[in-house]
């Protein structure tokens, strides 16, 4: 027997990224967001409230990074999911973090991260259901530490976490347990 929950946002996995912006004065924000992901081979949608700080830098730069967090940053990255640069001029400076300029886009890359996507804003839609930006990938960074011995991200050793919005917890990520578009292949010759 199933239980009715209503209308709630629950799905499973909720991703973790950090968004990365300059402010007007060229500091950096970052902000946590769990509503986006991937939408095409080189597209990113975000779906954000109207009010972030980070949404009017995305309009004055047009840029922006998303990052992947790891368990290693979870104190750091819910803090800047929770305090907004809106009131909070030192958000940033405050997590202890690094950023350098990225060479690519107008946006800022933090170091501590161990996945980074350098974006561009290509659209922004105001939807009833709140503010939709498109971001166009023009480069993908990973840390060496990441790498696998053929040069390729393992997602293992990215060491991210997932949000659980039914019961608002963090959960670590990292063991594989099946191969994309083999492990399922047996069932096709029935």
């Amino acid at each position: 027997m199933k239980k009715d929950f209503g209308v709630q946002p629950y799905l499973f996995p909720m991703p973790t990224y950090m968004i990365g912006t300059y402010n007007e004065d060229g500091t950096v924000d970052v902000m946590m967001m769990a509503w986006g992901g991937i939408c095409a081979e080189d597209m990113v949608a975000l779906n954000l409230e109207a009010a972030h700080k980070t949404v009017a830098n995305l309009k004055a730069r047009g840029a922006f990074t998303l990052a992947v967090p790891g368990t290693d940053t979870l104190e750091a990255s819910d803090f800047m999911g929770i305090a907004s640069a809106n009131n909070m001029a030192d958000k940033f400076e405050r997590t202890g973090l690094h950023a350098v300029k990225s060479s690519r886009v107008d946006a800022p890359v933090i170091e501590e991260y161990p996945l980074t996507l350098e974006c561009t804003v290509e659209r922004m839609e105001d939807e009833p259901y709140g503010l939709r930006v498109l971001g166009r990938i023009v480069n993908v960074m990973a840390d060496e530490k990441v790498l696998d011995e053929k040069g390729k991200i393992d997602s293992g050793k990215l060491g991210t976490f997932l949000f659980d919005q039914m019961r608002n917890g963090y959960y670590a990520v990292g063991e594989k347990i099946g191969q994309a578009w083999k492990s399922g292949a047996g069932l096709m010759k029935k």
